[in-house]
């Protein structure tokens, strides 16, 4: 079968993948407003409901969103969120505690030592220790310069 130049460009119209860089940008742009949301509303319910001070609150909201984020992962939803929300829900911290507790899940079967303890920060460890450093550079830098 001989093909001419249109009917080519005819084929290769027909199997590139279509651009969709701005529908992926809005459903991040929702998916990370609303887990920021989802933040700001656990503060102030700490805030107003328990009466913790605004300095103790935030850390406390982190701690719930990072708590749900590996429930999600490890009940298998928060993969199929991501896969609509992209770069939205990997972005907050919600998808570093997904990059912590999926590799524990994935390699849970091979026991809890050699499996789970070795393979958890597989994905986040090289984060962890770049920002010890950063942090440890920085420390050195404000207490040489101040």
């Amino acid at each position: 079968m001989k093909y001419n130049k249109n009917s080519y460009k005819q084929v290769v119209s027909e199997y590139t993948p279509k651009n969709t860089i701005f529908k992926n940008c809005i459903w991040a742009f929702i998916f990370g407003g609303a887990i920021c949301l989802l933040g700001e509303i656990i503060k102030n319910i700490l805030m107003s409901g328990f009466s913790i001070p605004e300095t103790d609150a935030g850390p406390m909201s982190s701690l719930v969103l990072i708590t749900l984020s590996a429930l999600l992962t490890g009940l298998g939803w928060y993969d199929k969120l991501g896969k609509i929300g992209g770069a939205g829900t990997v972005v907050p911290i919600t998808g570093f505690a997904n990059s912590v507790v999926s590799p524990a899940l994935e390699f849970k079967r091979e026991g809890y030592v050699l499996g789970t303890a070795a393979n958890i920060f597989k994905l986040a460890g090289p984060v962890l220790v770049f920002g010890y450093f950063s942090a440890f550079i920085v420390g050195v830098l404000s207490l040489l310069f101040k």
